[in-house]
């Protein structure tokens, strides 16, 4: 019996579905799935068997054009999650085409194709004609040469199990690099803040996504199988504090009940969940709060 096992990133536009792709292909909510673009921070793995294969997800943050030391960071992140994988799988999304931002994905693919499988899934077909697909799936590989081209539907599933198959094929062979009863790699302390700020953000979208971070500060686990979690809420000015506590405090009540029962689930057990909001002006600049999030803060100089 030959085992297979290695790394695919999945990279482009932010929103391009790649949360969504990854949840789908691993079978569990590992990776937060907001319309917020640029949610996915940290360099999280998913894991999926696909029959002697075990392929491990690298969800990289959305490319897009950085502009503050954070986006800097989440950028190199992306690129470097592409350079450090077997394959990669370059999502662009069917209706939206050639962006300008996959124009500097083509680009960067140049640096980064050597030695490794490039392929490209066109998702969220539902949305197009077919004529509009094979136009578009023409022009992308006429622009670059990827290894195989695929038709998917993150969201529905459609062509994802076929994607996940040719996957599976094109790793090297070798042993499994997780148990496999190991969903994520991430520490759940980070899946467990990552939550949180998904609440935060779904609730607040228009108001400061990006000016705030999540941290788990304490994790208790107590005698009667429950988890205690304590975690801090990083705002950069003190009006922003004001409307993540919301009236009366409604709006983090809200939050923490929402985030407290997706972390029930996940954990399978009682959650006792308790949010703290703190002004830290400078957070953005502090490189503690980057590793964090799995993220370097030198390369966002």
């Amino acid at each position: 019996m030959t085992t297979r096992a290695g790394f695919v990133a999945l990279i482009g536009e932010p929103n391009a579905g790649k949360s969504t792709l990854l949840n789908r292909m691993v079978g569990a909510k590992v990776s937060i799935v907001t319309h917020k673009v640029q949610t996915t921070r940290a360099r999280i793995r998913g894991v999926a068997m696909e029959g002697e294969s075990q392929i491990v997800f690298v969800d990289t943050p959305g490319l897009f054009q950085p502009r503050r030391r954070l986006d800097r960071a989440m950028v190199a992140a992306a690129w470097g999650g592409a350079a450090d994988a077997d394959v990669v799988v370059l999502m662009v999304e069917a209706h939206r085409g050639i962006t300008e931002g996959v124009e500097r994905i083509l680009e960067g693919l140049e640096n980064i194709g050597e030695g490794r499988k490039i392929a490209l899934a066109i998702n969220k077909i539902d949305r197009v004609q077919s004529e509009v697909l094979l136009g578009l799936t023409k022009e992308l590989n006429e622009r670059y040469a990827f290894a195989d081209t695929f038709m998917i539907s993150a969201e529905k599933g459609h062509g994802v199990e076929h994607l996940r198959g040719w996957l599976a094929e094109q790793l090297p062979e070798g042993p499994w690099l997780y148990p496999e009863d190991q969903i994520a790699d991430l520490p759940m302390r980070m899946i467990a803040a990552e939550m949180t700020r998904e609440k935060l953000t779904l609730r607040l979208h228009q108001e400061l996504p990006y000016q705030l971070t999540v941290e788990t500060e304490n994790w208790e686990e107590r005698k009667d199988g429950s988890a205690k979690i304590d975690q801090l809420i990083y705002v950069m000015r003190d009006g922003h504090k004001g409307i993540v506590l919301g009236k009366r405090g409604e709006t983090i009540k809200a939050v923490s009940q929402a985030a407290r029962a997706e972390l029930e689930e996940f954990l399978d057990r009682k959650v006792h969940l308790f949010l703290q909001v703190k002004v830290r002006p400078n957070w953005l600049e502090e490189s503690e709060r980057y590793s964090e999030m799995g993220l370097d803060f030198k390369d966002g100089n």
